[in-house]
């Protein structure tokens, strides 16, 4: 029988499931062979908003943890574990929530994380797909916020791929692995619903063009 999200149980199984799911990512992570390129988006730092595709979700919490960066995350039970695994890997606390469920309420309390300074780090497809299709939150936030808005592509060999809805990929160990920085986009506050439409299908048609172009390399 599930334990109650409350319980004193409850809480300490998932300190520990973080814990060793954090360790052993890490563990995995020190083996692969990590190439980073394109202009570094933090050097600048905030306001500032990454999005990666949500089937590079093992890879952006590789590259990076110990940064800080604020994760949108479901607010159930493996909403629960995905936080404590990221609190783990040097991530500050989720903002907990969905674009499918309390998507307003999610937004506002991203645009307040932004104005306190904070970095946010993006799935734009999740939480459930399609994949490779970014929602509208994420152009939202940027342009109630005047965050720059930066895509990421990511791209791994050899990998294993989930039989999920995202077909996420987690890298073997010793595996190339590559993310790709792109150019930040900016969105304008006064921005129309149909320039924000078109910021929308821009920024995913760049996670797409990177997301090729990391994988590109590694076929050389």
């Amino acid at each position: 029988m599930a334990r109650a999200r409350g319980s004193a149980f409850y809480r300490v199984t998932r300190r520990l499931g973080g814990a060793l799911g954090a360790a052993l990512l890490r563990a995995l992570g020190a083996t692969w062979r990590i190439e980073i390129t394109g202009p570094d988006p933090f050097a600048a730092g905030a306001p500032l908003v990454c999005g990666v595709w949500h089937g590079g979700l093992f890879i952006a919490a590789v590259c990076w943890r110990g940064r800080g960066l604020v994760i949108p995350v479901s607010q159930s039970r493996d909403g629960d574990w995905i936080d404590a695994v990221l609190r783990r890997l040097g991530f500050a606390e989720s903002a907990r929530g969905s674009s499918s469920r309390g998507a307003t309420a999610l937004l506002r309390t991203l645009i307040r994380r932004v104005r306190a300074g904070e970095i946010i780090g993006m799935l734009p497809d999740g939480p459930r797909g399609p994949s490779g299709v970014a929602k509208p939150g994420i152009v939202a936030l940027a342009r109630a916020t005047g965050a720059r808005l930066v895509p990421v592509g990511v791209a791994a060999r050899p990998a294993f791929r989930f039989a999920s809805w995202d077909r996420a990929r987690l890298p073997l160990p010793f595996a190339r692995v590559r993310c790709l920085y792109g150019e930040p986009l900016a969105v304008p506050r006064d921005a129309s619903p149909e320039a924000l439409e078109a910021a929308r299908l821009r920024f995913e048609a760049e996670l797409h063009r990177l997301d090729a172009e990391a994988d590109a390399v590694l076929r050389d």
